[in-house]
């Protein structure tokens, strides 16, 4: 199950966006840096959420699927400006994980758990090293696995816009909680699954 498989497929709606960001003068970097000030906005917008009121977790999912979306573009972006390259590339991927921590730590101080947000936050970072770390060792990049970054995305923005109407308590936990031990266990699995994967392939 990983949604990363799949961004061939959207190329041609990201064409208008991509024309826009190129005619208004913005690069690659300039969408990345974008992308990661959506992801701080919804972290604050899920402490707000867990904190305030629920009506902010709708905000926070929405700034979610925007980051998602940008993350999409910077690199169709570099594509069409013909300015990929290596540095863009560390650049995107060093602030995606940064992003990936924000979020979570915004999930977790909004429901007032750090050990949960912890290992959410340990698992999803295990899980990103270890498909570049394949890369590192002569393998390809390792996309794989139960549950990839598209998918992460998708299912907290997803939960995010749930979270608001049903913002009561579920066995002991709000759904805002289930979904942190969801990115826990099966973040920890994906990162286990890489591994695997890889030291077969060394092998």
């Amino acid at each position: 199950m990983t949604l990363d498989k799949f961004r061939p497929y959207v190329s041609k709606f990201l064409d208008p966006f991509v024309k826009g960001f190129d005619r208004v003068g913005m690069s690659p970097d300039g969408v990345s840096v974008l992308a990661f000030g959506m992801a701080i906005l919804a972290a604050v917008a899920f402490f707000l959420g867990g904190q305030a009121a629920p009506i902010w977790y709708v905000v926070a999912a929405t700034l979610v699927f925007l980051n998602g979306w940008l993350d999409i573009i910077d690199g169709a972006l570099a594509r069409e400006q013909n300015v990929a390259s290596a540095g863009g590339d560390l650049l995107d991927h060093v602030l995606d994980r940064y992003a990936d921590i924000v979020v979570i730590g915004g999930l977790a101080a909004g429901v007032g758990d750090f050990l949960l947000g912890f290992l959410a936050v340990t698992g999803v970072v295990m899980t990103s090293y270890l498909g570049t770390q394949a890369q590192a060792v002569g393998l390809d990049r390792v996309y794989g696995g139960l549950v990839g970054r598209a998918d992460r995305l998708a299912i907290i923005g997803l939960v995010g816009f749930l979270a608001y109407p049903a913002s009561g308590t579920y066995g002991g936990l709000t759904l805002i909680g289930w979904l942190l031990v969801f990115l826990a266990v099966v973040g920890h699995l994906t990162a286990l699954q890489r591994f695997v994967y890889s030291w077969s392939a060394l092998e």
